[in-house]
């Protein structure tokens, strides 16, 4: 954990002064502490997170490992009403410790259905420092893994229920250019299933000017007739989050390789990919707009510099003084000057870029890929451009990561009263449109093509011509209807295999061969539909359910297996933006599935749509109330112990009410009780399957597992009991060969019916 090389730089740049910079070394030699942050509804994560203050803590107080005290995980003091927690501890105590290894196996449960998020403290912040509110438009423009988009999209849904979610009127799109990386996001964000969310595949440097319907209703009196006649305009964003790639030295603690493989060049080849994400950004962004710049580098060519050539590049932003916004969290200001490496010898020579260019050769002047804008501003640009109000995170100062933010606001405009601001909105809107209408278009570059390299990114795009995408006249709004596998279409899209045609011969940078765009089309369903009034009538939805806002992904001729639901936004992307230039993974939330496999089959039952456990927060609000079945902690304890518990072996009243009801999907809530010593201290509810003489609890089996440790203190459910008995049967001895050969036909025959159960309930609950 040396580099010479690391600690001259940055000495030489004066990040921090000199009595520090020993403590600063020490703690990027130690290994980071693991932190979590308590996910989900604000309502259902104080829920779990008094259970960790309250049960979990008090358990590991006072551990003594090997002569030593261990201390408990404790609250990052920093993170609003306290839903993050670090624990510092070493493995051995985890792994040894009952105490640390109970704690430890509700954290691994938890993570896994997606209530506890395993998160870098400092990868917490930007989220934080956007302020995200239901009603905006957000864009995450480097999302993968996706730990953050979570946070977004939690800020989303700050409204919803312990079971219900809202449906909120904002828009959160999860961009990355990584396609595999993409799906990363998905599996992200099923923790906290959203009508509100997409996720794209794009360069982020060059994403597409999206298109929506217009929203404006009054003009002021002096707009052009064509554009108050304009149909359609570009997507703005309240909110942009652009983390951005980087060198990542900031990160030493817990990615220990860095530490041989440093060299003061890293950051100079990232430098313009980030002022061109970054200016990207602040073109999409609406006036009164927010963005959040971050890196996990320490390096100021990657953080202040980009920074400061985005806002001399880009009129109209100015940096946000967020100092205090997270009282508690210690931090130093934006650095105001720093000296750029041209080679990978460290050098001081050149303090200026107007120094290192007259030293150069003609020759070498055209190599070069050093840039003006790695070098400080002027004293004067300085002053003008407030870079203090950056934001630096030193390891020593709170035990975490490196980290720098900045936080970017597009300037309002003055307005006065409600009339000068409605005045302002509709000027502001003409003059985008205008602005786009007149200015000289370029060929948009799409994510199927190269992505330029940092030397071709002059030719790819300026200032002015990514805005420009939207054509003069306004796209048809009418809509074709044609039946498919008894779904009215809405929404013609080309298909994959016309899409796979028209990019034939197309290269995409590090593939080697033809685009592999895989995705299926999204396909709007008629609210007539008959599948969609069978779910109506099935299920119980009241008359307000959204049934215009149900999508399908199905090639055509392919049978329709799963339902999804967006809110009105998400409908006006995917209608408005062309399936090539739109590289959408997802939209919305899938919401029901038919049920379907070996229990259909063997029953002859017709296939229905389920509500899916990832749906039934979304779809919860509509159903109506008196289509709820009630039931107690007890019927609850059966459906976890057993993969298929009779009707018949339940007690009254809800024995009788469910063999009463015909085979189907139904929604059942478990209110608050006891039974024996466990204790349910809220309201549950969950979607089951009837059968003609069984129930099964539609969710998979890792949350089952969860759901019983967090109710009964340990897992109950068959999965662990089949799984324990396996474990058991292995490592027996060997017997006689009479009792051998019978014990082997017992054994064939449990296992062979368990695994079929087994597949079926992971079906149910993973569709």
């Amino acid at each position: 954990m040396h580099n010479e090389r690391f600690e001259r730089y940055y000495k030489t740049q004066k990040i921090l002064p000199e009595g520090e910079w020993e403590s600063f070394l020490e703690a990027m030699r130690t290994p980071l502490p693991t932190t979590f942050r308590v996910t989900g509804s604000r309502q259902a994560a104080r829920l779990l997170n008094d259970t960790i203050k309250e049960v979990h803590v008090p358990h590991m107080a006072n551990v003594v490992f090997e002569g030593e005290a261990v201390p408990p995980p404790t609250q990052i003091p920093w993170y609003p009403e306290g839903l993050a927690w670090q624990l510092n501890v070493a493995k051995k105590v985890v792994r040894k410790s009952p105490q640390f290894k109970k704690f430890h196996s509700f954290l691994v449960y938890e993570t896994e259905v997606g209530n506890i998020s395993r998160q870098e403290a400092v990868s917490m912040l930007p989220p934080l420092f956007l302020e995200v509110e239901p009603h905006h438009r957000v864009i995450d423009m480097c999302a993968a893994p996706g730990s953050k988009t979570a946070q977004l999209l939690e800020a989303i849904h700050a409204h919803d229920s312990m079971n219900a979610s809202s449906y909120p009127s904002g828009l959160l799109i999860a961009n990355d250019s990584d396609y595999k990386r993409t799906h990363m996001l998905i599996h992200q964000s099923a923790r906290l299933p959203s009508p509100a969310l997409i996720v794209t595949n794009h360069d982020a440097s060059i994403y597409p000017a999206i298109k929506i319907p217009s929203e404006q209703i009054i003009f002021p009196s002096a707009t052009k007739p064509r554009i108050a006649a304009k149909k359609q305009y570009q997507l703005l964003f309240d909110r942009i989050l652009c983390d951005v790639p980087c060198s990542g030295d900031g990160t030493l603690r817990k990615n220990v390789a860095i530490w041989k493989h440093w060299q003061p060049m890293d950051g100079n080849g990232l430098h313009s990919l980030q002022i061109r994400i970054l200016e990207r950004a602040m073109r999409m962004l609406k006036k009164g707009g927010r963005i959040v710049y971050s890196t996990c580098s320490l390096n100021p060519v990657e953080n202040e510099a980009v920074v400061a050539a985005a806002l001399k590049s880009i009129p109209g932003f100015e940096l946000v003084d967020m100092s205090s916004h997270l009282p508690a969290l210690v931090h130093r200001p934006g650095m105001t000057t720093w000296i750029p490496t041209v080679d990978r010898n460290i050098t001081t020579d050149f303090l200026t870029y107007k120094d290192y260019w007259d030293s150069l050769s003609d020759e070498k002047r055209k190599q070069s890929k050093m840039l003006e804008s790695h070098w400080p501003p002027t004293s004067e640009e300085t002053e003008k451009l407030n870079l203090p109000r950056c934001m630096r995170i030193y390891p020593h100062l709170q035990d975490t990561g490196g980290f720098f933010v900045a936080v970017l606001q597009k300037i309002p405009p003055p307005a006065t009263s409600t009339q000068d601001v409605a005045k302002s909105d509709g000027k502001r809107h003409a003059d985008a449109v205008d602005g786009l209408e007149t200015s000289t278009v370029k060929k948009p570059k799409l994510a199927t093509e190269p992505v330029p390299t940092t030397e071709e990114a002059s030719d790819v795009q300026t200032t002015d011509d990514i805005d420009e995408e939207l054509p003069d006249e306004a796209a048809d709004e009418g809509t074709s209807s044609s039946a498919t596998n008894s779904i009215s279409q809405t929404t013609p899209v080309i298909s994959p295999e016309e899409f796979k045609k028209q990019q034939k011969g197309k290269k995409q940078k590090g593939d080697g061969g033809a685009v592999h765009f895989k995705e299926n089309p999204f396909t709007f369903v008629s609210p007539d539909d008959p599948i969609i009034q069978t779910c109506m009538t099935k299920l119980r939805l009241q008359p307000s359910f959204p049934a215009q806002n149900i999508l399908v992904r199905n090639p055509e001729g392919d049978a329709v297996r799963s339902l999804y639901m967006t809110n009105d936004i998400v409908k006006h992307v995917v209608q408005h933006n062309d399936y090539i230039r739109m590289r959408l993974m997802t939209a919305g939330t899938k919401v029901f599935a038919k049920q379907e496999g070996v229990e259909a089959k063997r029953e002859g039952v017709e296939a229905q749509f389920r509500v899916l456990a990832e749906g039934l927060p979304v779809v919860l609000p509509y159903i109506e109330p008196e289509a709820i079945i009630e039931a107690d902690v007890g019927a609850l304890k059966i459906l976890m112990e057993a993969y298929y518990p009779l009707s018949s072996g339940f007690a009254e009243p809800f024995k009788s009410l469910i063999e009463s009801k015909a085979t189907g999907s139904y929604v059942v809530r478990f209110p608050p009780g006891q039974v024996h010593n466990a204790t349910l201290t809220h309201e549950l509810v969950l979607p089951i399957w009837k059968s003609n003489v069984s129930l099964t609890l539609m969710i998979d089996k890792k949350a089952k597992s969860a759901l019983s440790l967090r109710l009964f203190g340990e897992d109950i459910t068959a999965a662990a009991k089949d799984a324990a008995r396996k474990k058991s049967e292995a490592s027996a001895p060997a017997t006689d060969n009479a009792d051998a050969a019978d014990d082997a036909i017992t054994v064939d025959e449990v296992t062979i019916d368990d695994s079929l159960l087994s597949k079926v309930d992971d079906t149910a609950g993973t569709e």
